[in-house]
């Protein structure tokens, strides 16, 4: 079983079908979300996800009612201090937002495949790969 982790704006790419001229967002992350219930993979979300989505405008009721579409492809794990930590630090020396390094610390930790558009993540590829919902749905 593949265990995927989300970045949050491709969690706002699916909940808001999000779409830019020639280049369709919220389909790829509806794509990936398909292949992944098909394939009985699991998707983990974490605290720092849904403290991001909260600041984009969800409540926490309008989360778990769309969690729970999901619950057989879906789970949780909390992000731990250490991993706050390491992100902390990771985005202070390499100027990236707090929320991406502890995202990419969290994915590596946890052996998750990191999904995101985010260019912030190209400076954290020794941390952890990522990769786009297009290159997963192909």
């Amino acid at each position: 079983m593949k265990l995927y982790y989300f970045d949050t704006s491709i969690w706002l790419d699916f909940f808001e079908d999000r779409n830019e001229p020639n280049f369709p967002k919220g389909k790829f992350a509806k794509q990936l979300f398909e292949k992944i219930i098909d394939e009985n993979d699991k998707i983990i979300y974490s605290d720092l996800t849904l403290i991001e989505l909260n600041n984009a405008g969800y409540s926490n009721y309008e989360l778990e009612e769309m969690f729970l579409k999901f619950r057989e492809n879906i789970a949780f794990i909390e992000i731990n201090k250490e991993q706050i930590g390491r992100g902390k630090d990771l985005a202070l020396k390499r100027n990236i937002p707090k929320g991406d390094a502890i995202h990419a610390v969290f994915a590596r930790d946890n052996n998750l495949i990191l999904v995101t558009f985010d260019r912030h993540f190209d400076q954290l590829t020794d941390i952890t790969n990522y990769f786009k919902p297009s290159d997963l749905i192909n």
